[in-house]
């Protein structure tokens, strides 16, 4: 079982190493390879300020998925859309190698779903997704997200996602 916890400065180097893994680059940037040059340090201070809390509080939530052991397996971010209070955009990706592939991108989404729907109150999720990426749009079509349209971008198009509080509510009361 997976549980969410904000994000710590101890998780930077771990996303850093998977942002930089060189087969992660090829899978998905090809000759991005280098463009996107994210350090530990970086990743830190994007997410915290000196005091230890977030540079947009009230519209940014980094997390990081720990597992039963209390290792890190994901990193997942939650941002208000245009600052619109009602629409959260997620952004996730499973950090250990070891751990992708078992499910464990499913279940970080259901958590993160949980938090934004219950918590927060939101009234919809929004995500895009590479369309090479036929894994992702599954494991999203899985929790209940349908698709909204498609983002012209390089190198891949961007097939854009959502699920609404009416349709997690309902999906959730059948136990799916």
């Amino acid at each position: 079982m997976l549980r969410l916890r904000p994000y710590k400065h101890c998780d930077a180097e771990k996303i850093a190493a998977w942002v930089q893994d060189e087969n992660v680059y090829l899978k998905w940037g090809g000759k991005l390879i280098g463009e996107f040059p994210l350090s530990a340090e970086t990743i830190d201070r994007t997410y915290t300020l000196e005091n230890g809390k977030c540079e947009e509080p009230d519209n940014f939530y980094p997390w990081v998925a720990l597992d039963e052991g209390g290792g890190v397996v994901g990193h997942f971010i939650m941002r208000y859309l245009h600052g619109d209070r009602r629409i959260l955009r997620f952004g996730w990706v499973v950090v250990d190698h070891n751990a992708r592939g078992k499910g464990v991108g499913t279940e970080m989404l259901r958590a993160g779903l949980k938090y934004a729907f219950g918590f927060l109150d939101a009234e919809a999720v929004t995500i895009g997704v590479f369309e090479n990426n036929e894994n992702a749009r599954r494991c999203y079509r899985k929790v209940g997200f349908t698709d909204t349209g498609i983002r012209e971008e390089e190198p891949w198009n961007v097939i854009e996602m959502e699920l609404k509080k009416e349709d997690y509510n309902r999906l959730a009361s059948c136990g799916k």
